[in-house]
């Protein structure tokens, strides 16, 4: 296999991965917007690990707000720039901070009882995979292979010429 067609598969497999992880993110951010019972104050009030504290004042009355509606945002923003691939670093920044807080608030520590998870882990779990994979989205960004940062990259260029 040659060196472009090794290229060109690494570059599909990179848009593929930032297209998935974005409609995880959108997804969710669009699930916690239009479902009125949704809060994240289990989440928080049943954070583990040594950051305990800062969660659990986070899920305080007059914070759960702003924390819920921060939280949604983010999710929507990180979803549709990952999709559509503009702004794609801003996004995956964002991502690896909302997963940074998400691993941080229920660490996959030994000793510690697993709580609000989908299976039991030893310090890997799936927060901190998607946590890796947006670093390498923002190493990597693919928005001018495919993506609404082409279009615009294409058009800066031809009013430059001009």
């Amino acid at each position: 296999m040659s060196h472009l067609q090794m290229n060109r598969r690494l570059g599909g497999a990179l848009v593929l991965l930032r297209i998935l992880i974005g409609w995880h993110f959108l997804y969710e951010g669009i699930v916690k917007l239009y479902n009125p019972d949704w809060t994240s104050f289990g989440y928080l009030a049943s954070a583990q690990g040594p950051f305990k504290e800062v969660f659990a004042s986070l899920a305080s009355d007059s914070l759960l707000p702003w924390v819920d509606t921060l939280n949604w945002l983010a999710l929507v923003f990180v979803g549709i720039t990952l999709i559509l691939g503009i702004f794609e670093k801003a996004g995956a920044i964002a991502g690896m901070g909302l997963l940074a807080l998400y691993y941080l608030a229920h660490p996959s520590l030994p000793g510690l009882t697993q709580l609000n998870t989908e299976g039991s882990y030893w310090l890997v779990n799936k927060n901190l995979i998607e946590l890796a994979a947006c670093w390498i989205l923002f190493l990597q960004p693919t928005g001018q292979l495919f993506g609404l940062n082409r279009v615009f990259v294409k058009t800066t260029s031809k009013t430059e010429l001009s």
